[in-house]
């Protein structure tokens, strides 16, 4: 191991903000505070605040989109580096894999039901506004 490495795994508390972005789930940490404060992590079952801290083999499940994936805490870093390093600080189940794996075939697999010929046409305009303002 790197020397770099070494140090970032003495480390046995972090903020979980500082650890999802040094993990490149979120690309800042503000962003990282603005997930968990919408309630989209949870640590170990629970909603938690940006300073909650955490440590090695915390399970964390977070939502990005339409995926939500569960991982597994494996290295705690408070620095960013680059992918490949990023993904060894933790480890996604494989129980979560195969649920995000079948709900993107699921939606692979849905027609495209928002399919249009262009911009309506002035009648179809007005149709659009006499619905939207009927109740």
């Amino acid at each position: 191991m790197t020397e770099s490495s070494n140090s970032e795994s003495t480390t046995t508390r972090l903020r979980i903000d500082k650890w999802l972005w040094a993990a490149r789930f979120f690309k800042t940490r503000a962003v990282a505070k603005q997930a968990i404060e919408g309630g989209k992590i949870h640590c170990d079952g629970s909603r938690v605040k940006a300073s909650k801290e955490i440590g090695i083999g915390t399970i964390i499940q977070l939502r990005q989109g339409l995926d939500e994936k569960i991982v597994e805490v494996l290295v705690l870093s408070d620095k960013r580096r680059g992918a490949p390093e990023a993904q060894s600080l933790y480890q996604e189940t494989p129980a979560s894999i195969v649920a995000r794996e079948a709900l993107a075939q699921q939606r692979k697999s849905q027609p495209n039901q928002w399919a249009s010929e262009g911009k309506p046409n002035k009648k179809q305009r007005r149709d659009i506004h006499r619905f939207k303002t009927k109740n």
